[in-house]
């Protein structure tokens, strides 16, 4: 029999990767090693992975420049969850000969998160909750109503669309805007068009980021669009950390520009243990969670085995190419 190809799957922390699919069928073919632990360096990546065939990626949890990918000689496949991940070198992978694959998953479970994030930061339930079971004051906090409140979205994706049909449940008004938004689309889902970003921004009592990071988004929020803000207004973004200036956001926080922000990505992550972030009183802050969650991880590993599957029939799916090549 011929040697089995070596699979390493990165950054498993829940430990749950062997379980959330069945990947019997691949090991006659394939050795599946997890590594439950972030790897930090990318000297400690590249001594780790020097035997392995087959690297298979959790979001953007361990990035995969040229510098890496071009000290890994024995790499052939690198498979990651979801259709996009900007921490993938497409290009040095396809100088490199390395195929890379993606895998569909929901966008039900960000969505989710970004309203517990709005609903823990608007009620102030970890003050509340840590003041309760601590025997401290009972009842020491205000909370927001969102019924009549706005709610500025930045962005009117798949995941925009779906805030803006919860905030109408919660009997918000919405606003909604991008460089590509049209007010008919933002008509189409009952959401007010802004005509400008700065509009928006004056506006809303609560401001979600639902934009891909890309050199025309990154920044686009800093030091003047705080400024524009309501002093009331919460920040919330579960979409990538590089849209917002983190220097300005810090600032605008210490100073009272906004009352508060829920986050769940950040410049660097994991989050270093003296992060800033990890202590400002009117954060609230979880660690990248968005698409974490049972059901998605079944359909990211179910794709991650089938993508194996048709990459050792030599018919590989679910492709990710360098952008000049995508349709």
């Amino acid at each position: 029999m011929d040697t089995k190809l070596r699979c390493a799957v990165l950054d498993d922390y829940q430990n749950v990767a062997l379980s959330s699919a069945d990947w019997n069928s691949l090991l006659d073919r394939v050795e599946v090693q997890t590594f439950n632990n972030y790897m930090g360096s990318e000297e400690k990546v590249i001594q780790e992975l020097q035997d392995f065939d087959i690297v298979v990626l959790m979001r953007e949890r361990t990035p995969f420049p040229e510098t890496v990918i071009s000290q890994l000689p024995k790499l052939k496949l690198l498979i990651t969850s979801g259709m996009r991940n900007a921490s993938i070198d497409l290009k040095a992978a396809e100088s490199s000969g390395v195929i890379v694959c993606g895998t569909e998953g929901s966008f039900n479970p960000p969505t989710e998160l970004t309203w517990a994030l709005i609903l823990g930061l608007s009620r102030h339930l970890v003050t509340e909750n840590n003041a309760l079971r601590s025997n401290r004051n009972w009842q020491s906090t205000l909370g927001i109503d969102l019924h009549g409140r706005t709610l500025g979205l930045l962005g009117l994706g798949r995941i925009g669309t779906r805030m803006a049909e919860i905030a109408h449940a919660f009997g918000m008004n919405v606003m909604a805007w991008s460089e590509n938004l049209s007010p008919e689309k933002a008509d189409q889902q009952g959401v007010i068009w802004s005509e400008t970003k700065e509009q928006l921004l004056a506006q809303s009592d609560i401001v979600s980021i639902h934009l891909v990071l890309s050199e025309r988004t990154r920044n686009l929020i800093g030091q003047a669009e705080f400024q524009q803000m309501k002093p009331s207004a919460l920040l919330i973004n579960t979409s990538r950390a590089g849209i917002v200036d983190q220097d300005a956001m810090v600032k605008a926080l210490q100073g009272g520009l906004i009352a508060g922000a829920g986050l769940d990505v950040y410049e660097q992550e994991p989050l270093p243990v003296n992060h800033i972030m990890r202590s400002l009183p009117n954060v609230l802050a979880t660690p990248h969670l968005g698409y974490v969650t049972r059901g998605n991880y079944e359909i990211y590993y179910n794709h991650i085995v089938e993508n194996m599957e048709m990459f050792l029939k030599g018919t590989p799916i679910r492709q990710l190419l360098p952008l000049e090549e995508m349709g």
